[in-house]
C-alpha cells in the first residue's frame, strides 16, 4: 500500500520518537502497515491499546511489540487467546521468534516454565490466577488478550470482561479484534476501566477478497459494476427456477422432446458434487480451497466422497513428505488405536492431498493437518466453523455449500460477521495476490442474500457477561461484598444496558412532550375529557373480555360495566359535538402511554442488571452456607477453587462427602456428569456398584438448588448429563479405547476432550478438597493414558 507524502511524514514523526518501535520493526523483513506502527508508538508511550483489523492483516504484531519491550524492560508479558490450540501455536511462533529460555506455557494441561518474562495461555488460566492472587503475576505489565471479541460468546466470555475489569491498574492491555461494528464503544468502556487506550481500527485486508458464485460448472463473479450483483447470476438464477416449474406443471400429454430438453438445461446447472467443485478449482488454479460444512458428518462424508471419486491432489514428492509429517505426529499412538481411529483411511485421504477438519477429530490428527495445511501440501480441507477462530490456516479460496447451520435448536441463517470470519481464510500474505470467496450455487441460494452477507459490515459486539457462583464468592473474597459489587458495575454488559436507558429515557422524553402538546391542544368546553377517556377505555376493555371469563365471575363484570354506562351517559362530555374527534386524539395520545409503560419496564430492567443479579446469587450461596453476611464460609472458599457451569452443585456434593467412598473408577465415572453434554438423546448406561446411587444424590442436590434458583428468580442450572457415565467408567478401569468407544456413537475427538475436562475438574477438586487428593491422584492415572495422555501436546 503506497502512502501520500503527507502520510509518509507523519508515519516518520510518529516513529523518530518511538526507538523501540524502530529497533522492533526492522527486526521483520517486511514493512509494517500504518495501524501496526500506530499500535506499537502507542503501546511504547504508555497506553492501553484495542486494535480491529480484519483476520490476516497482521494484528498480533502489536501483541508481539509488548513481548518485545517486555524482554527490554525485564518486565513480564502474558499472551491470551481463547482456546488451547492457539496457545500452544502462539507459544511455538514465540519460542522460534524470543527462545525456549524466554518463553513459558500454561493451558491447564500443559505447564513449561510458567515463570518466564513471556508466557502464553488461555484466559481462563488467567482468571484463576488473578482470583488465587499467583505469585507468577508479579512484574506483569502487558496483557495481550488476543480475540477479544470472543467476549460476546454466551458461554465463555464473561471471563475476558472478569479479567479487564480486575488487572491492576499498572497492566498495559493489547486487545486484539476481529472488525466489529462498534469497536469505538468498546474502546470507550476499556478507556473507563482501564484509563488511556488508543482505538485503532483498519478495515483494508492485506490480500483483496473477490466474491464468486459456481452455478453449475460455471464460476462467476458476483458483484459487476461497482458493487451490483452480475446480472448474469440472476439471469441463470431465473431460468432454473423456470424450467424448474416448467417441468413440474408439464401434462402427460406433453412431448418427450420436450421433457427431455428441460432435463437437459437443468442437468447443464445442476450443483456440482463435491468432487467436481474441487476439481474446478484446480483448473481455475484456486487450490488450496477450505470447503465449510457445518456438520463433522458432512465433513467426514465429504473426504469419503472425493477418495471415491478418485481425487487425487498431489504429487510423488508432496506424498513422500506427508506421509513423513504422519508419521511423526502419530508415532506414539498405540497400534491397536489405530484402526480404531481410522488411521488408514485418514492417511490415504491425506496422501490425496484432501482432509476434514473438525473438534470431533483426535487432536493429533488435527495438529498434524493443521501442519500439512500450513506447509502447503494439502490442497482441499473440509471444515466446521471452529476451524475459523484464529488458528492460522489461510487459503487461496473458501467454498461455502451452504449459507446456513443448525446452531442446536434450529436450522439459522449464518450471519454477516460469520461470513466475514468464514472469508477471512481466503487469501495468503506474501503467497497469493488475491483471495477467492465462492459459494456453491443450489435452489436455497439467493444470490441478493449472498450479496447482503458480503457487503454487510454491521456486526456489533455485544456482551455476554453473567456473574456466577464461583466468581461471587471470589470477589467477595478478594474485595468485601460492597466493592465486589460495585466492580460488576464496571462490566462491559452494564456499560451497554446504561447506554441503552440513556436512549429509552430520551424516548420517553420525546413521547411526554408529544403527549403533553397533542392533549394541550385538544380540550372539552364541557368538562374533563381525560376522565371521560378513561372510563370509555375500561368499558371498552370489560366488554372484550366478558366473553372469555366464567359464569361465576361474569356477574361482577356486567354490574362494573353497568355502573360505567350510567357514569359515561350521566357525564358532562358526552353531549360534546366533537366528542369523536377528542376520542381519536386522546387514543394517539394513549397510545404514546402505553409505549412508554413498556420502555420504563424495559429502563427498570437494564438498570443495575449485573448487581441485581449478584444480589440474587448472594442471596442463594447464603441459604446455602458458602457466605456469612460480607465473608465466604469454609464452604465457600472450596466454592472459590470449582470453576465450570456446575461449579455450585459440586461444591455441594464434595461437602456431602459424596464422592469419599468411591472407587477412582466410580468416581471419574460420576465426575463425567458435570462436564458432558450429548449431542443427541440415546440410550443410557450406568455402571453398576455405588455408581447408580451416587447419581441419584446428584439428581436430587441438582433439584434442590435449581428449586431455590427458581424462588429466587436465577437462571438454573444445567442438569447433569449421564451419557458418558458408562464410557468414562470403562476407560478408567483399564479398558482399550476400541472397547469402550465400541457401541457408542461418541466420536474419538469428543471422547478425549471429555475426559480431558474430567483431568481439569479432578486437579480442581485436588486443590480445593485436600482429603480428595489422593483418590484424585489415583483417578488421574487411570484416565490419563493412551490417546488421552498423548494428545494435545505442544509441538
Amino acid at each position: 500500500m503506497s502512502l501520500t507524502p503527507a502520510e509518509r511524514y507523519a508515519q516518520s514523526r510518529k516513529l523518530a520518537q518511538s526507538p523501540k518501535t524502530v529497533e522492533f520493526s526492522t527486526s521483520y523483513s517486511f514493512d509494517f502497515d500504518p495501524f501496526q506502527i500506530d499500535g506499537c508508538v502507542a503501546l511504547e508511550s504508555g497506553k492501553s491499546v484495542l486494535v480491529a483489523a480484519p483476520t490476516g492483516s497482521g494484528k498480533t504484531i502489536v501483541g508481539e511489540f509488548a513481548a518485545f519491550l517486555a524482554l527490554s524492560e525485564n518486565v513480564k508479558c502474558f499472551y491470551t487467546t481463547p482456546i488451547k490450540a492457539l496457545s500452544n501455536q502462539k507459544y511455538s511462533e514465540l519460542v522460534e521468534r524470543y527462545g525456549s529460555a524466554n518463553v513459558g506455557l500454561l493451558t491447564g494441561d500443559t505447564s513449561i516454565n510458567t515463570e518466564a518474562e513471556i508466557v502464553v495461555m488461555t484466559t481462563e488460566v488467567l482468571r484463576n490466577m488473578l482470583y488465587s492472587g499467583s505469585r507468577t503475576l508479579n512484574r506483569l505489565r502487558y496483557v495481550i488478550m488476543d480475540e477479544v471479541h470472543y467476549l460476546a460468546d454466551r458461554f465463555r466470555g464473561a471471563v475476558w470482561e472478569e479479567v479487564l475489569i480486575h488487572l491492576p491498574e499498572s497492566t498495559q492491555i493489547i486487545a486484539l479484534s476481529a472488525t466489529v461494528s462498534n469497536v469505538e464503544e468498546f474502546g470507550e468502556w476499556m478507556t473507563t476501566i482501564r484509563g488511556s487506550t488508543q482505538v485503532i481500527v483498519w478495515e483494508r485486508r492485506p490480500v483483496p477478497l473477490y466474491q464468486h458464485v459456481l452455478f453449475g460448472p460455471h464460476l462467476l463473479d458476483l458483484f459487476v459494476d461497482e458493487g451490483k450483483v452480475n446480472p448474469e447470476i440472476l439471469r441463470l438464477e431465473k431460468n432454473v427456477l423456470r424450467q424448474s416449474r416448467g417441468h413440474s406443471n408439464r401434462t402427460p400429454s406433453q412431448g418427450r422432446r420436450s421433457d427431455r430438453s428441460i432435463r437437459f438445461g437443468m442437468d447443464q446447472l445442476a450443483p456440482l458434487g463435491r468432487p467436481e467443485a474441487i476439481e474446478k478449482l484446480q483448473q481455475e488454479n484456486m487450490l488450496p480451497v477450505i470447503n465449510f460444512i457445518f456438520s463433522r458428518s458432512g465433513c467426514d462424508a465429504a473426504v469419503r466422497q472425493c477418495v471415491a471419486a478418485g481425487l487425487r491432489l498431489t504429487n510423488s514428492a508432496e506424498r513422500e513428505e506427508i506421509r513423513e509429517v504422519v508419521a511423526r505426529h502419530t508415532q506414539e499412538i498405540p497400534e491397536e488405536d489405530l484402526t480404531i481411529l481410522g488411521y488408514h483411511e485418514w492417511g490415504e485421504a491425506l496422501s490425496r492431498g484432501i482432509a476434514a477438519h473438525h473438534a470431533g477429530l483426535l487432536p493429533a490428527f488435527k495438529e498434524c493437518i493443521e501442519e500439512l495445511f500450513r506447509r502447503g501440501l494439502l490442497k482441499a480441507v473440509f471444515a466446521t466453523e471452529t476451524l475459523a477462530l484464529g488458528i492460522n490456516m489461510p487459503a487461496r479460496t473458501v467454498l461455502l455449500e451452504k449459507l446456513s447451520k443448525w446452531n442446536g435448536e434450529a436450522h439459522v441463517s449464518i450471519t454477516p460477521g460469520e461470513y466475514t470470519q468464514l472469508t477471512g481464510r481466503a487469501g495468503r500474505r506474501g503467497i497469493d495476490i488475491e483471495g477467492n470467496s465462492v459459494i456453491l450455487w443450489t435452489r436455497d441460494v439467493d444470490s441478493n442474500s449472498v450479496a447482503g452477507l458480503a457487503t454487510t459490515r454491521t456486526f456489533p459486539l455485544r456482551s455476554s457477561f453473567v456473574p456466577t457462583y464461583n466468581m461471587t464468592v471470589n470477589l467477595i473474597t478478594k474485595m468485601g461484598l460492597t466493592r465486589a459489587r460495585k466492580s460488576l458495575e464496571s462490566s462491559f454488559a452494564q456499560f451497554q444496558a446504561d447506554r441503552a436507558v440513556v436512549g429509552l429515557n430520551r424516548q420517553i422524553q420525546k413521547n411526554e412532550l408529544a403527549i403533553e402538546k397533542i392533549l394541550g391542544d385538544e380540550s372539552c368546553h364541557l368538562g374533563d375529557f381525560a376522565d371521560f377517556f378513561s372510563l370509555r377505555t375500561r368499558q371498552k376493555e370489560l366488554e372484550k373480555s366478558l366473553p372469555k371469563v366464567r359464569r361465576r365471575e361474569r356477574q361482577e363484570l356486567e354490574n362494573e360495566l353497568e355502573a360505567l354506562r350510567r357514569a359515561l351517559r350521566a357525564h358532562p362530555c358526552s353531549g360534546c359535538s366533537h366528542r369523536e374527534r377528542h376520542s381519536r386524539v386522546f387514543e394517539r395520545a394513549n397510545h404514546l402511554v402505553r409505549e412508554n409503560e413498556g420502555l420504563k419496564e424495559r429502563v427498570a430492567g437494564r438498570i443495575h442488571v449485573i448487581a441485581r443479579r449478584f444480589d440474587r446469587l448472594v442471596e442463594i450461596l447464603q441459604t446455602f452456607g458458602y457466605l456469612d453476611v460480607e465473608a465466604a464460609t469454609e464452604k465457600g472458599v472450596v466454592l472459590g477453587k470449582i470453576y465450570g457451569e456446575s461449579d455450585l452443585l459440586i461444591a455441594e456434593l464434595l461437602h456431602g462427602k459424596l464422592f469419599n467412598n468411591l472407587t477412582p473408577e466410580e468416581f471419574v465415572s460420576v465426575l463425567s456428569c458435570m462436564v458432558h453434554e450429548s449431542r443427541r438423546e440415546g440410550e443410557v448406561k450406568i455402571p453398576r456398584g455405588q455408581v447408580p446411587q451416587a447419581l441419584d444424590s446428584v439428581s436430587k442436590m441438582w433439584a434442590e438448588i435449581t428449586g431455590t434458583e427458581g424462588d429466587t428468580g436465577v437462571a438454573i442450572m444445567r442438569a447433569p448429563d449421564f451419557g458418558f457415565c458408562w464410557s468414562a467408567h470403562r476407560w478408567a478401569s483399564g479398558h482399550s479405547l476400541s472397547s469402550v468407544l465400541a457401541g457408542t456413537d461418541i466420536a474419538v475427538g469428543n471422547f478425549v476432550r471429555t475426559m480431558k475436562q474430567i483431568i481439569d475438574l479432578l486437579r480442581q477438586i485436588a486443590q480445593a478438597e485436600p482429603s480428595l487428593a489422593e483418590l484424585c491422584k489415583r483417578s488421574l492415572q487411570n484416565i490419563d493414558r493412551g490417546v488421552v495422555a498423548y494428545s494435545g501436546e505442544v509441538l
